[in-house]
């Protein structure tokens, strides 16, 4: 069975967006990749009305079972944070009324899942993200990898039926970074 996620990385300038598809054994394949953007000098309202339409037509065209969202983390620049926030809203809002599920995952969890470190930079997340859906670029800008890294991250982590039995750190079908989410994932379970 494969699952189809379609995540989002928020943001009311720039909204990556990317749909993968997740196997039982964790291959994951990139279906589409896109970022929806808009001006600074548009009001609030025409720049949420243009991410709502834009996730409006991704989520009837993709259809996908689940939508992972970056979790909206404290930071410096409070407009910054609100603009995040909003662009979330929209986006889980489009989702619930079609009845589709939404997952919220924080930066770290999604740089440790497909990378292997909670701390790793943007270009790690990029570069691994092209390597694991077997890419020949890497998706640009960085928000759209980093919405194709958040679809992988809820689909490894909770939504693809893989199980660490059959698919664990030993297995030759998993690529280093699963490897490393597995055996991260086994290291959290035995140290609670």
């Amino acid at each position: 069975m494969t699952l189809r996620v379609l995540g989002v990385d928020p943001g009311l300038t720039r909204c990556g967006i990317g749909v993968v598809d997740v196997e039982r054994n964790r291959r994951a394949t990139m279906v589409a990749v896109g970022v929806v953007g808009t001006s600074p000098e548009e009001t609030l309202d025409q720049r949420l009305l243009v991410i709502a339409t834009a996730i409006d037509e991704w989520l009837d065209r993709w259809e996908p079972q689940v939508l992972a969202v970056e979790r909206v983390f404290s930071q410096l620049n409070v407009s910054t944070v609100m603009g995040v926030a909003q662009a979330s809203g929209v986006v889980i809002a489009a989702a619930a009324r079609r009845g589709i599920p939404v997952a919220l995952h924080t930066p770290s969890e999604v740089k440790a899942a497909v990378t292997g470190s909670g701390s790793s930079n943007k270009e790690a997340v990029t570069k691994l993200v092209t390597k694991i859906l077997r890419l020949d670029a890497p998706p640009r800008p960085a928000d759209a990898a980093d919405a194709l890294a958040l679809a992988i991250t809820h689909a490894w982590r909770a939504g693809s039926g893989a199980s660490v039995a059959t698919t664990g750190p030993g297995s030759s079908s998993l690529t280093p970074a699963q490897r490393s989410w597995a055996e991260a994932e086994a290291k959290a379970r035995r140290a609670r």
